[in-house]
């Protein structure tokens, strides 16, 4: 059987989502039954962004382009890159990250808990790079760059 990108990327939020949403003991005291983390928003940003990850992985795996601890990418090296591609993908981070911060924060209004947005960014963060592959990069909370 063979699985797709796009399939593996959104098992991978849909997974994320799901441990946001119960990973932290004042989370979960804090969280009411039937806790949304579907919505008509958070579908279409889900189908956006496993969209667009097949532009991105070049450069994640290149080393280009690294994931956050706080859940969004980042230019990490560019010396490779000419400047139309430059743009280009620097075009591709911003839409990412756009999306990436309106997820965080449509998960949060659609729980009633607004509060919960600056945690589900580190959560998102942290079990996206224990996922990704080895030989990506990514950004600890210091700034610094790792690769796992």
């Amino acid at each position: 059987m063979i699985i797709s990108v796009k399939a593996i990327y959104l098992a991978m939020l849909l997974s994320a989502l799901l441990a946001v949403l119960c990973r932290s003991p004042s989370a979960m005291a804090q969280a009411e039954p039937g806790i949304e983390i579907s919505s008509a928003a958070i579908t279409s940003l889900n189908k956006s962004m496993a969209n667009r990850f097949l532009a991105l992985k070049p450069h994640l795996e290149a080393g280009n382009v690294g994931l956050t601890h706080d859940g969004i990418l980042a230019l990490r090296d560019t010396t490779r890159i000419g400047v139309a591609a430059l743009l280009a993908l620097d075009a591709l981070l911003i839409e990412e990250n756009k999306d990436r911060s309106t997820l965080y924060r449509e998960i949060a209004r659609a729980n009633g808990r607004p509060e919960w947005e600056s945690d589900l960014r580190i959560t998102f963060g942290k079990r996206w790079i224990s996922r990704m592959p080895q030989g990506w990069f990514y950004r600890d909370a210091a700034g610094q760059w790792l690769q796992k």
